[in-house]
């Protein structure tokens, strides 16, 4: 009985060091904020530096991914979708930020060795300014988004419609969710395993096949295949995109969404616990 108690004890007194050392890093983040902000300015501006356009490469960048996948999907291999370039563009754009911060996030602290193996800061503040720094982003390219959209007659001013563009913000936060949590974990095993960098590349690669960015979810028959589809946390999220915008619609797939903010939610957790574990010996591995 006595060696219970004291194993019951010990198992409290873990949890509870857990507990606040989890609120404590989250502190310590926190006052670090103006750091996280630094980054992301500088990653921002430096981005296209040199480069004559400079920051407009922001806007050009996905204008031209979007004009050579138009070319292919609609001159090439005809899709059949009406208004093509919008149902491409109000998710690709979405897509390149979860892969940015994928691919970014991996090498988030490969990049500033010299700094972490020097300077004391949270670890944690690099994959969150790569993520954040990718979302901000994505942000302003939906500018563009907007844009092309408003020209083709696919922005609503009012009613139901507006109503379906509030849900753009539950959208942002569900990925920003998601792409944070995996650029934790990818940033910490990174360190230790290099290769991770390139197995990465081809995961996104795939994932995009696996996501319905290049095609309509609507065209795929069968019941079971959309069911593995959306058992892809990006695919909910792409389709919530397109329907408010492209559809001009509530997401009609909440279920799904909810799915993917839960999913997204654990890789979280999973992400952080296992960059917390592992950044004790990131100077080491350096």
């Amino acid at each position: 009985m006595q060696n219970s108690n004291t194993e019951n004890k010990g198992a409290t007194v873990k949890r509870t060091g857990q507990k606040e050392g989890f609120v404590q890093t989250l502190k310590e983040i926190w006052s670090y904020r103006e750091m996280i902000a630094s980054f992301v300015r500088r990653d921002l501006r430096g981005r296209y530096k040199g480069s004559v356009l400079g920051f407009l490469w922001t806007f050009i960048n996905p204008l031209l991914q979007l004009m050579v996948y138009t070319v292919v999907f609609t001159v090439i291999l005809p899709s059949g979708i009406e208004d093509y370039p919008i149902h491409l563009f109000v998710a690709l754009i979405p897509w390149i930020f979860f892969s940015s911060s994928v691919n970014g996030g991996a090498t988030s602290i490969l990049a500033y060795k010299d700094m972490v193996k020097k300077i004391y800061f949270p670890r944690e503040v690099l994959p969150i300014a790569t993520v954040t720094t990718n979302f901000v982003n994505m942000l302003l390219c939906f500018i563009v988004v907007f844009g092309v959209a408003f020209v083709n007659g696919y922005i609503p001013t009012a009613g139901v419609h507006f109503i379906a563009l509030l849900w753009l913000i539950p959208l942002f936060i569900i990925e920003y969710v998601l792409s944070l949590g995996v650029a934790f974990l990818a940033a910490a095993v990174t360190v230790y395993f290099r290769d991770m960098e390139h197995i990465l590349g081809i995961f996104v690669m795939a994932m995009q096949f696996l996501t319905p960015v290049l095609y309509n979810f609507d065209q795929i028959n069968s019941e079971a295949a959309k069911t593995l589809l959306n058992l892809n946390p990006m695919s909910p999220i792409i389709q919530g995109y397109r329907n408010v915008i492209y559809n001009q619609q509530i997401p009609q797939n909440l279920m799904w969404l909810l799915y993917s903010f839960i999913v997204g939610l654990a890789v979280l957790i999973v992400g952080w616990f296992v960059f917390e574990k592992l950044k004790r010996r990131f100077a080491e591995e350096l």
